[in-house]
This record gives C-alpha cells, sequence and structure tokens, in this order.
C-alpha cells in the first residue's frame, strides 16, 4: 500500500515541499496529494506589483505539476483532524471530501493581521493576497490625480507597495506610516539609500506613527491627528491561517505549529508544517520570520526529513538561516541588505539598479524553481516499512 502524503496549501513552501518530495520518492511507494483553493500559482512576493497595475506571468499548477506524479486538489481545506489523520476538503462545486493521509505537510501560510485595528476589515486594502492584490489595483485605477494614499506598516511589504504604487502612479499622492523610523534595522548605507529613494519618488513618511483606527478617507493615529487616505494599505504583518489553532497541534497563542528543526510537529509526529505557519527556531534561538526567505529552506528542510525517515536515510542537518533581506522599490531601484545568520544587518549593503536586478532574478529563481518541480536531478528511494531515521541525527546548529 503507498503511504499517502497530502500537502495544504500550493504557494512557495507547499508547491516546493511537494515537488521534492516527487523527486525523491518512488511514485509506486508513495502517493502525493498537493492541495489548494486556487488553480494557478500565485507569486506572492510580486503581488504589490500586481496591485499597482502590472501583469504577471500565468501559472497553472495542472501544468505545472503534470507527469511529476502529484495529484492536484482544487478546494479550500475546512478541517483537519489529526487525531483520525484526515482533511476535510470544500471544492468549487460546494461538495465536501475527506482526504486520509499518513503524513501531512501543512503550508496553508498567512493572511493579512488586523492588529486589531478598528477599520481595518471595512476600510483598508491588503496585498497578502491575489484577490486582494486585484481589489486595491481597482481601487487604485479608479483614484484621481493628487489623490492620497496611505500605506501603513514599514516592514519590507510595507517599502515594497509605497514605492510600486508612487513609481506606477506619480500624480497620486503616496504616503507610508510607520511605528518606527524609516528602514531602522537597515544599515546606515540601505537607510540612506532608502530616503533617497523615497524623497525622489515624492513619498511623504510619517515616522513613529502609530495608526489606531482607519475610516473612508483617514486614518486616526495614538497622538490624536489624522492623516488623509483616499485608499489605505494595510500591511503591518501577517496572521496565520486559523485551522492549526482549531485542531490538537501544539501550536503557539498565534497559530502557529510548533516544529522541531525538521519542520515537524513537536506533538503530532506525522505532521509538518512549513512557511508561516509553522514556529521553527532559527539560529540564535531566534524564531523565524514569515517570510519566503525562511518558508523556502523550511521546505527543502520538511521534504528531505521526511524522505528520509520514510527511506532510512539520514536526516538534514543544514539549519535554516539567513543571507539578506531583498527589497525592490519599483522597477528601477532595489535594496539588498546583507545580515547575519539570525537577520542582524551588517553594514555591507547592495543598492540601485544593481540591486534591482538581483531582486528580480531572486523572485525569478524562486518561481522557476516551483514551475519546474521535478527537473532537476535527484535519486528516488524506495520506501522502507516501519523505519525512521534516529532522532539524535539531526544536529542544534551553533
Amino acid at each position: 500500500m503507498q503511504h499517502r502524503i497530502v500537502v495544504l496549501g500550493a504557494g512557495y513552501t507547499g508547491a516546493i515541499a511537494a515537488g521534492r518530495l516527487a523527486r525523491r520518492l518512488r511514485p509506486e511507494d508513495v502517493a502525493i496529494t498537493l492541495v489548494n483553493a486556487e488553480p494557478d500559482f500565485v507569486e506572492r512576493v510580486r503581488l504589490h506589483q500586481l496591485a499597482a497595475g502590472q501583469s504577471l506571468t500565468p501559472r497553472p499548477l495542472a501544468e505545472m505539476f503534470a507527469g511529476t506524479g502529484v495529484e492536484l486538489t482544487l478546494g479550500r481545506v475546512t478541517g483537519v483532524d489529526v487525531d483520525r489523520r484526515t482533511v476535510t476538503v470544500l471544492d468549487a462545486d460546494d461538495g465536501t471530501r475527506e482526504l486520509p493521509y499518513d503524513t501531512l505537510v501543512y503550508a496553508l501560510g498567512s493572511g493579512r493581521h488586523d492588529q486589531g485595528v478598528p477599520g481595518v476589515a471595512e476600510h483598508a486594502h491588503e496585498i497578502a493576497s491575489r484577490p486582494g492584490a486585484l481589489r486595491l489595483r481597482e481601487r487604485l485605477a479608479g483614484l484621481t490625480a493628487g489623490q492620497p494614499v496611505l500605506v501603513v506598516g514599514g516592514g519590507l511589504t510595507g517599502l515594497e507597495a509605497a514605492t510600486e504604487i508612487a513609481e506606477a502612479r506619480p500624480d497620486l499622492d503616496v504616503a507610508l506610516a510607520a511605528r518606527v523610523g524609516l528602514g531602522d534595522w537597515l544599515s546606515p548605507k540601505g537607510r540612506r539609500h532608502l530616503r533617497k529613494v523615497f524623497d525622489r519618488l515624492g513619498i511623504t513618511v510619517h515616522e513613529h506613527t502609530e495608526v489606531t483606527a482607519v475610516d473612508a478617507g483617514r486614518v486616526s493615529t495614538a497622538d490624536g491627528s489624522t492623516v488623509p487616505a483616499a485608499v489605505t494599505v494595510w500591511t503591518t504583518g501577517f496572521a496565520v491561517h486559523p485551522i492549526a489553532q482549531a485542531t490538537s497541534l501544539e501550536v503557539t497563542g498565534t497559530g502557529q505549529i510548533v516544529v522541531d528543526r525538521t519542520m515537524r510537529s513537536v506533538s503530532h509526529p506525522d505532521v509538518y508544517a512549513v512557511g508561516d505557519a509553522a514556529m521553527a527556531m532559527g539560529p540564535g534561538d531566534k524564531p523565524l520570520r514569515m517570510s519566503c526567505a525562511s518558508g523556502v529552506p523550511s521546505a527543502w528542510q520538511a521534504a528531505d526529513a521526511i524522505a528520509a525517515r520514510l527511506t532510512g536515510g539520514k536526516l538534514p542537518t543544514v539549519p535554516v538561516r539567513y543571507f539578506n533581506q531583498c527589497i525592490s522599490l519599483g522597477r528601477k531601484e532595489g535594496l539588498i541588505q546583507y545580515v547575519t545568520a539570525d537577520d542582524r544587518a551588517v553594514r555591507a549593503a547592495l543598492t540601485g539598479r544593481t540591486a534591482a536586478l538581483y531582486k528580480e532574478l531572486v523572485c525569478k529563481g524562486a518561481a522557476w524553481g516551483v514551475a519546474h518541480p521535478t527537473v532537476l536531478p535527484a535519486r528516488r528511494r524506495p520506501v522502507v516499512r516501519g523505519q525512521e531515521a534516529p532522532a539524535a541525527a539531526v544536529r542544534t546548529p551553533a
């Protein structure tokens, strides 16, 4: 009987995990099912471009996984029963089906985090999903010259959204509100370049500003003032999909699944979590941040660990670590901030058009890896029934 592996979510992490498993395990030994709500792979790291009016390359999942041995199931995950080892899926025709599994890879990702701020759900736009980016795209297209657009959140997503919109629509009055100083986690060189680009694009920056409410046409701040906003774009962070929190999995207060160094659930050894859904510790015993930079290596780690445990091989020992933060600042500018293994900025940074090209190559490389899941050579090993690599084979990074 085949070992049934079900992967939930076909974003970067889920799609990569499914493809990597298909490359490492023999199809006669395993049945890999990939579940996703949409028929296309979404390049989430480019959604600010989509919102600003650009077109993205269509990437149908059915074409990407044709001939790989991965079975695609389109539908929305409505429940996971980790005791019965089943997943409930609602398809496009409102039909419900149950998928049994022997190993589950949970990669449902995250969406906008409203932070409990009144009015965000009713009045703010998000770019954490393709539907959200398309709604923002339509709203921006309807604005006339001089109308104010406010991006709330000074992290990577907020920086990319503000610069992309300002470059695409120089006729609009674009502003950014950040709780801290603009790019204050960057190196001095990085901060200088960021301010230079913001000044050139005419973006107003409201630093050390906490937004406490969002209304139609404006936001309110903690100091009692208001900032005009015909459109508010909310980018203050991500909230994980709520399904895991409704299970008996061990999760954090924010709903992330607690995993070990191999991305395996600490409470349910037949469940793995990758990407934003996982609470994994990185170098320096710091939690990995929600990002593509964390998610893709975590997918590699999980797939390799699953394959090793099923085939009696050696568990992966390469820790997930950081090398740089890649920030697009419109189509012509970029910023590559080099960082320590635990994600702290160092002095070195790459800026300008070279950095923009670097970021573009990173995005294209990530999409290529998803779109060609089994093109890279790998030895497919047979499953050894009942055998696992010992837990002691996992090394804790220094």
